[in-house]
């Protein structure tokens, strides 16, 4: 009898130390491989390995909570499925060759603590979905080709210490309320078509933040930052 029981805890034992990832986030992961090209990344995934070993994945408790894929030639538009990995708390895309727009469905990651597409080929407006991620810290999306308007729900994240939108196509005003923003420390909104930056940035360096207006390029200097911004004047 007793050996049975050490059979049963045994199997049991067993089947927890290979417990993976739910399919509906393998499956987002294997979305974001087909629509990106994967079989040509620089670091591709061998996906019949369990997810914990595929390049630039962080697995936690079974979820994925990190997706980190710098400078590793993606090239496609991101898939809709992204949404689907809610668990996310980092995901850090930038310095790759990302087209199309970015996901409304990004707005579920609930946990997202940073977001990073810079130094892509993304297109369109920025979602607004984006101001439902309460949990963001920082948002970089420079040196892409977006659209339009800088969304007022960004200015819904209380969290958000890091706004890089450098170096695209963006216009009209800054949503104001960031000026009051309480944990704001950063915002990089250069090489942009905005209007009145210098009133905003008279009210938002009061509240003792950096604001970058006229930097240039943006240039990475390792593969293990998010972006470098330079300190000289124009």
């Amino acid at each position: 009898m007793k050996s049975i029981q050490l059979t049963i805890i045994f199997a049991l034992l067993s089947l927890s130390t290979i417990a993976q990832i739910s399919n509906t986030e393998k499956q987002a992961l294997q979305d974001l491989y087909t629509a990106t090209n994967g079989d040509y990344w620089n670091n591709s995934w061998d996906l019949s390995k369990p997810v914990s070993d595929w390049q630039g994945v962080t697995v936690k408790d079974n979820k994925v909570t990190e997706i980190s894929l710098l400078f590793n030639n993606l090239e496609g538009s991101l898939p809709n499925s992204i949404g689907q990995l809610t668990n996310l708390e980092i995901l850090e895309l930038s310095f790759n060759k990302l087209e199309g727009s970015i996901p409304t469905e990004l707005g579920k990651l609930s946990k997202l603590k940073i977001l990073a597409f810079n130094g892509n080929y993304l297109t369109g407006s920025i979602p607004t979905s984006l101001g439902k991620l309460s949990n963001l810290t920082q948002l970089h999306l420079s040196s892409n080709k977006l659209s339009g308007q800088l969304p007022e729900s960004i200015a819904n994240l209380d969290y958000l210490e890091v706004l890089n939108v450098f170096d695209n196509n963006l216009s009209g005003n800054i949503p104001e309320q960031l000026a009051s923003s309480r944990n704001l420390k950063q915002l990089m909104v250069a090489e942009n078509d905005f209007s009145d930056t210098q009133i905003f940035s008279t009210e938002i360096l009061s509240n003792g933040a950096f604001v970058d207006l006229e930097s240039p390029f943006i240039i990475p200097e390792t593969k293990e930052v998010i972006a470098i911004e330079s300190e000289e004047d124009n």
